[in-house]
């Protein structure tokens, strides 16, 4: 029997200033395809287990919709833009942004099959081009389109991000859809309603298979800061010893920061979910001894990462014979344990999760399930041991835009394989745990690194990425200087700030390697975010962040996959 634990990963930095407002959609916008989705899988499939890994920064955000679904009282533009009634008011420059990004998609998958929401593109492109000509610069070219353009322009955008479960199940959705153009006021509203009912109910509903039992709700960090680098920038040598490093030496109060995100963490989703996570999926798998011991002493069972990390730990050892790296079946399906440390470490399976992030999209939905059964089948005839674990771990929203009807086919067809499967069992990291207490392997030192490539170049080590960790090193000194005068209510603000500015995220974007836009649109918020802790604080921002800290993201499309969204987790 070889035991098969599925880890989704669920996470979207807070996108909102310090004012609630929210600076870019990604959150309600995967809540309605991939959150719903993954739910509706699970639901339909009761006997497959797995673990599902929520990053409180998202919880915060969902729980925020649904107030704003409730009250009225909308925060995101876009959002509110699908029930407005003055689209054709906005000035130039608020309509243009409003239009590029209702053709933000997956265009193969998620423009091209509708006929209706493709004109649109088409109609947008031949105004546009005639506007860079001259033609029609200078903005006039939007005052060709009409204010039921842009109507059914915001109407398409959301109907192309709702999921495939979600259309299946509500005619009232595919009536929408058959309708085609001329959205009036009373559809664009149905299908608000229809954002506002899917949102509030997904965190409920993942609570429910909880407490049933079908899957594990595990953690994060609190905003989904990687914890080596705030404990140590140095950390980042271990799996690269030439990495470049910041000017400044080292993040000021690292380790009492990381401890304030797990502690945040294990609070805010005991508040939201019922009960503390028994596990951690750490931000972007990164682990460092020192981590794992703040995981050990705040109780947690199992922590996870790339086997990347795991390689580099074995190729190091030095006290006995080299384990045989080239067959990775005897080594990757187990967990492990570091000395003095009760946090279990399970390490992702690189191969069969990039299987499903970035090669099954192209293929027929039942031929990709046979072949990854195919391949699990391959592990449990090399494994060693009769209590082998392969670990799947991958981002839970990204991957599904690049496949026909969002995945719908393929993990329809790969859950029901799996739940009939005579050698294959489905099961979470704590229920394993718990059936082979004694399954581990000791394990004498981490080298430090992430999921990807097995270290933190993703993060750190590029001139730009150095230079916003040097920024966030300024900001939090002024904030070590200053919040211990302010009044407790300034204070808990300029603390939820800086955790926001301590996330990954913004880091993973930086650099001439991904896509202009989206590298321009984390710059900005991450700036934003800066300035408004140093404001919070009493203290004058930098002008250093007027200006974009990446001056060029360069055409990363060409460079990287998935529009920068998702790496692959080896080389």
């Amino acid at each position: 029997m070889l035991h098969l634990v599925f880890c989704w990963h669920f996470h979207q930095p807070d996108y909102r200033d310090a004012d609630g407002r929210y600076q870019l959609p990604w959150t309600y916008l995967h809540a309605v395809k991939d959150y719903a989705d993954m739910a509706a899988h699970l639901e339909a499939a009761p006997d497959l287990h797995c673990v599902v890994n929520f990053v409180p920064t998202l919880t915060a955000q969902l729980l925020d919709y649904s107030a704003q679904f409730d009250s009225g009282d909308l925060r995101d533009p876009l959002l509110a833009s699908l029930i407005s009634g003055d689209l054709y008011a906005l000035p130039a420059p608020e309509k243009r942004r409003l239009i590029e990004q209702c053709f933000k998609v997956n265009h193969p998958t998620m423009l091209e099959p509708f006929p209706a929401y493709k004109r649109l593109y088409t109609l947008w492109k031949t105004i546009d081009a005639c506007g860079d000509a001259g033609d029609v610069g200078d903005g006039c070219g939007l005052n060709y389109l009409s204010e039921q353009y842009l109507a059914d322009l915001v109407t398409w955008y959301h109907l192309a991000w709702t999921g495939e479960t979600v259309r299946r199940a509500r005619p009232d959705l595919l009536a929408l859809f058959n309708k085609g153009e001329g959205y009036s006021p009373q559809d664009r509203r149905d299908l608000f309603d229809l954002y506002g009912e899917v949102i509030t109910s997904l965190i409920p509903r993942y609570r429910q298979m909880a407490e049933r039992g079908q899957i594990e709700l595990s953690a994060t960090p609190h905003s989904h800061p990687i914890l080596p680098l705030l404990l140590d920038f140095h950390s980042a040598c271990e799996a690269r010893p030439d990495l470049d490093l910041p000017q400044a030496k080292s993040y000021p109060g690292g380790a009492a920061r990381a401890r304030a995100h797990i502690d945040a963490a294990l609070n805010e989703h005991a508040a939201r979910f019922g009960q503390r996570p028994t596990g951690f999926w750490p931000a972007e798998g990164g682990l460092s001894d020192a981590a794992v011991q703040l995981f050990s002493q705040a109780g947690l069972k199992w922590a996870a990462s790339g086997e990347g990390v795991l390689r580099h730990s074995l190729a190091a050892i030095t006290s006995h014979p080299k384990i045989d790296l080239a067959h990775k079946a005897t080594w990757c399906c187990k967990p492990y344990k570091l000395p003095g440390a009760e946090t279990a470490l399970f390490f992702r399976d690189d191969h069969l999760s990039d299987l499903i992030g970035f090669e099954y999209k192209g293929w027929h939905g039942r031929d990709a399930s046979r072949h990854f059964l195919q391949a699990l089948d391959e592990v449990r005839r090399h494994a060693s041991g009769p209590n082998s674990v392969v670990s799947i771990i991958l981002d839970g929203e990204n991957a599904w835009e690049y496949y026909p009807y969002n995945g719908f086919y393929f993990l329809s067809d790969l859950f029901a394989d799996l739940a009939e499967h005579p050698t294959i069992r489905t099961t979470t990291f704590s229920d394993y745990l718990d059936m082979f207490p004694q399954s581990h392997a000791p394990l004498p030192h981490l080298v430090a690194g992430s999921w990807v490539y097995g270290d933190f170049c993703t993060w750190i080590g590029d001139p730009a990425k150095n230079r916003g960790w040097d920024w966030l090193v300024a900001a939090k000194r002024a904030y070590d200087g200053a919040v211990g005068m302010l009044p407790p209510d300034t204070q808990a603000l300029a603390e939820a700030l800086l955790k926001s500015c301590e996330s990954s995220d913004w880091f993973w974007w930086f650099g001439d390697y991904n896509p202009a836009a989206a590298v321009a649109s984390f710059d900005r918020v991450y700036r934003q975010k800066l300035k408004r802790l140093y404001e919070t604080l009493r203290v004058m921002p930098p002008a250093y962040l007027d200006a974009p800290l990446c001056q060029d993201g360069g055409d990363g499309q060409n460079r990287v996959e998935s529009g920068g969204v998702m790496r692959r987790g080896g080389v």
